[in-house]
């Protein structure tokens, strides 16, 4: 019986399965320097993060900035009001946001503005438009 064929396949695969380890090792090398450093990128951002937040303490009030809720959209809603050449609606500070345009997205957005309505720091001139109080 002659074996021969059947070694020769056997040795095809067997390269075959060497060059795809070789690729695999090749590629989880890779993905363990993305990996260091994308950690190393998240470290960063944690501290910061912790920097950011041990000076906020230290940094005085402006004049005339209005007493915010407690929510980092408000100043960013904020900063789109100033931004802004006409009134906008829900959906379009939603849109400035970089929020997903979805109805509970909008209708939150649409609850915040009211709130600054409340606070005057917004006026509502229509229904549902929005223009930052003169």
């Amino acid at each position: 019986m002659n074996i021969q064929p059947l070694l020769d396949a056997l040795g095809i695969q067997e390269d075959a399965a060497r060059a795809m380890a070789d690729d695999l090792r090749t590629q989880i090398g890779e993905l363990q320097a993305r990996l260091r450093e994308t950690e190393t990128h998240l470290e960063h951002l944690t501290i910061t993060r912790k920097t950011v937040t041990a000076l906020a303490d230290r940094i005085p009030a402006q004049p005339g900035s209005p007493d915010l809720p407690e929510h980092p959209d408000y100043p960013r809603i904020l900063a789109v009001f100033n931004e802004a050449t006409d009134a906008l609606r829900a959906r379009d500070v939603c849109q400035a946001l970089d929020h997903e345009l979805l109805p509970k997205n909008i209708e939150g957005t649409r609850a915040k503005l009211k709130r600054l309505v409340k606070l005057d720091i917004l006026t509502e001139n229509d229904v549902g438009t929005f223009t930052r109080m003169q």
